[in-house]
């Protein structure tokens, strides 16, 4: 991740790696920024603030690698992004007077694909309200998730059957609701297509009688007009007189022709379009002569044939523009009014299935509950061991299960209703008390900043030693060591360590016994000309690892008894990780013995390709 003029940092690169990621410095140097730059990353609501002094913008870039499955690759490539392999690019850019812009793959995006992307890559659990269990939901979510796979296999069940329940039950509603209306439609349809059956219409017809009403109306014209063309062509009239006609004309200009013909083939040419063209004069007088014949005058076949027309634009005015029109909304008038008419014998049988549906339901309801309930027993149990190593053995952590009872809802085995939603009937809350005999209040009015994001450790913790998977690849811990040290602060570095073996985890810290843990040590390095504060951002190992530990326990990075110090924490760490990952082995495997056999395969596959997390989930964001 490259972070451009966010506060004190001008231009600083991030080389972040899968595991435990510690971000340290002295204080003041900006090591929130860091936090706060990938926020801005993740689409969090922008702030001109944060744009650096004397800089008209700020920017973040980060690369994300992603497996081909990812959900949030396939929501970037909703917003049309382009990427090579599953390595997205993100971008976001914020002017000191307030604009911000967000780029997704080399593509200009809404801030809200970067917020979507966020949600689904990250969990930012800081002093700040930034943790992912503000909302109800999502303390359901976290439960579920711990619960494993047999209360996975019951919400799914649930889901089938409650969308299959209000699918009945919205048709069966629908039927009885529109009993009033289906008669006066019955009526309606009825009677219209009565109407249509008197009249009879036949495909097309109004064209047809249309044509023959233009005819028959105008039958003296029309024979009138081909007498007199017959006459002139063969010379007859209709009062029998008798002239030279087109015929005679064109056998007389043959005759004049043929001396020449036998001399010329031009002039035979010509000789025979003239015999051409008495051809078609012959043919066309004989087509008058039989038009003449037909053209009759029928007053009464015109009186027929202008009355059906009146018949047929009644039935058009209402029905359809034309008469074909009018039997196609014939035929769909007589299959609606089927559906109507059938209806009402199928109220009492949807009726009866929906009542069927409801009881699976109410069954399935019940099952996925119970199975809540006793798992929150057990992970209200393991966290409270949890924050017993963070400095927080007096809190009790209870996770409530409250059913949502409605005298309307759906009935259950037990006799009670609740209130069905594709996810189960309950609502689940975790809650905390600070202190023995306090009232377990929620955790987000309970429990103080830094007791926050260690609440949120070990919640996180917990559910990954389940094997849960469906939650955010990558964690940022801002200040979780808040308010503790010694021991403890020992302990939380060795559940930040737990936690990065199946997600990469970002930490920003003060203490050294934390930052002993790291996979990659990166320090924010602070510095002063006089007018300008900068700060980088640089890897650090070896010698210079020791140094920057020996600095935050002691201040003098140099100092002989500091750096023993430091290799001494080093040790320890190692040493704590090693056993805590052998007893997560073990307790890992006692756990796959008593959850029915939560799936394992997405972490298997992640370890085959190298990746330190599930299902190949590794989120890398490096310079760009």
């Amino acid at each position: 991740m490259r972070i451009r003029g966010v506060g004190v940092i001008d231009d600083a690169v991030l080389e972040l790696s899968p595991g435990l990621n510690v971000v340290t410095g002295e204080t003041g140097a900006g090591k929130t920024m860091v936090v706060s730059g990938l926020g801005l990353l993740l689409g969090e609501r922008a702030d001109s603030g944060l744009v650096r002094t004397g800089r008209e913008s700020a920017s973040v870039e980060g690369v994300l690698e992603l497996a081909s499955t990812h959900p949030a690759l396939a929501r970037a490539d909703e917003a049309g992004a382009e990427h090579d392999d599953g390595e997205l690019v993100v971008a976001r850019t914020l002017t000191a007077a307030g604009r911000s812009r967000a780029h997704v793959g080399g593509r200009t995006a809404p801030v809200g694909v970067l917020a979507d992307l966020g949600r689904l890559l990250v969990a930012v659990h800081g002093q700040a309200d930034q943790w992912r269990l503000k909302q109800g939901d999502a303390h359901r979510e976290v439960l579920d998730d711990y619960a494993g796979s047999d209360v996975l296999t019951l919400r799914e069940r649930v889901r089938t059957s409650y969308d299959g329940w209000r699918t009945l039950k919205a048709e069966h509603e629908a039927l009885v609701a529109q009993a009033r209306e289906r008669a006066r439609d019955i009526d309606a349809l009825t009677a219209s297509l009565e109407e249509i059956e008197a009249v009879d219409p036949q495909p097309a017809e109004d064209v047809a009688l249309r044509a023959e009403d233009e005819r028959l109306a105008h039958a003296d014209t029309l024979r009138l007009a081909a007498a007199g063309a017959l006459e002139l062509l063969s010379g007859d009239d209709l009062a029998g007189e008798s002239r030279a006609d087109v015929r005679e004309l064109l056998a007389g200009a043959r005759a004049a022709l043929a001396p020449g013909t036998e001399h010329d083939e031009q002039l035979r040419q010509l000789d025979e379009r003239l015999h051409e063209v008495g051809t078609l004069v012959t043919e066309l007088a004989a087509d008058l002569s039989a038009y003449v014949t037909d053209v009759e005058l029928d007053p009464g076949r015109l009186e027929f044939v202008q009355q059906r027309r009146a018949t047929l634009a009644g039935l058009t005015r209402k029905y359809g523009d034309t008469v074909d029109e009018v039997l196609e909304w014939s035929g769909r008038a007589a299959a609606r009014l089927d559906g109507l008419v059938t209806a009402d014998g199928s109220v009492d049988a949807l009726g009866d299935r929906v009542g069927t549906a409801e009881a699976e339901l109410g069954e399935a309801v019940a099952a996925l509950s119970q199975a809540r309930s006793e798992a929150a027993r057990h992970f209200g149990d393991d966290v409270c061991a949890e924050l017993a190593h963070l400095s927080m053995g007096r809190a009790q952590v209870v996770v409530e299960v409250r059913p949502r009872l409605d005298p309307d809802g759906v009935a259950c085995p037990d006799g009670s209703r609740v209130r069905v939603s594709p996810t189960g009937a309950d609502d689940v809350e975790i809650l905390m008390a600070a202190n023995p005999g306090a009232s377990p209040r929620s955790i987000a009015r309970s429990a103080s900043g830094g007791e926050l994001s260690r609440v949120m450790l070990a919640l996180e913790v917990v559910g990954a030693a389940r094997g849960g998977a469906d939650g955010p690849p990558t964690f940022v811990f801002d200040e979780v060591d808040a308010g503790v040290g010694g021991r403890a602060a020992v302990d939380v570095g060795a559940r930040l360590a737990r936690l990065a073996r199946q997600s990469q985890v970002i930490v920003v810290t003060h203490l050294a016994q934390v930052a002993a843990f790291a996979d990659r040590h990166l320090v924010v390095h602070k510095s002063d000309d006089g007018a300008v504060t900068s700060s980088d951002v640089t890897v650090v190992d070896g010698d210079e690892r020791l140094r920057e530990l020996s600095r935050m326990m002691g201040g003098d990075p140099d100092s002989d008894a500091g750096l023993a110090h430091a290799r001494d924490l080093l040790a320890q760490a190692a040493q704590t990780a090693t056993e805590a990952g052998a007893l997560s082995t073990k307790a890992t495997k006692a756990t796959k013995a008593t959850t029915s056999g939560r799936a394992t395969a997405t972490r298997a596959a992640g370890r085959a390709t190298g990746t330190k997390r599930a299902g190949g989930r590794a989120v890398r964001v490096a310079g760009a």
